[in-house]
């Protein structure tokens, strides 16, 4: 790792804040396990959990929740899971990517990459992908249990100190 890599680490905030978003039209929390994985894996990191809601796969309603919390000066990063594919009921992503400032496409390329290894071709249908709004990190992957884990363990939980606090600059 590079000298500049780990001064941007170093630099990086102690404690982030997060919301978790599920978008789902027949999960409930006690359902949820995506947003379960990530509520995991965030607080396993030492990481506070300050949100977590369930909403339809409704845009509206999407981007409602997600513009209250990355107005929220408490919440530092969103993330988003369900709605990524690419059926009819499958909208979050047009409501995600309508709110980003910037968006941080290298996210969902190695996603879908990393997803390439262990499920083939058909990780192309994911259209999981991340970015600021304003000084908010938003992230958005599937709502599979395999799909967090990776995105968690291999791609956010290992950068998003580093990506807070450049958000922050």
């Amino acid at each position: 790792m590079s000298q500049s890599v780990q001064e941007h680490r170093g630099d990086a905030p102690g404690l982030i804040r997060c919301a978790v978003l599920a978008v789902s039209d027949s999960r409930t929390l006690a359902t949820d396990t995506g947003g379960a994985t990530i509520v995991e894996r965030l607080t396993a990191a030492g990481n506070v959990v300050a949100q977590r809601m369930i909403v339809p796969d409704e845009p509206d309603e999407i981007r409602r929740r997600l513009e209250s919390w990355t107005a929220d000066d408490s919440i530092d990063v969103v993330l988003v899971t369900g709605g990524t594919g690419v059926s009819g009921r499958d909208r979050t992503f047009e409501a995600v990517r309508g709110l980003l400032d910037r968006e941080l496409p290298g996210f969902g390329e190695l996603f879908r990459m990393l997803s390439y290894q262990e499920i083939g071709a058909a990780a192309m249908l994911s259209r999981a992908t991340a970015g600021l709004a304003g000084q908010t990190a938003v992230f958005l992957m599937p709502g599979s249990v395999a799909a967090v884990q990776l995105a968690m363990d291999r791609l956010i939980i290992p950068e998003l100190g580093h990506l807070v606090g450049q958000a922050r600059r």
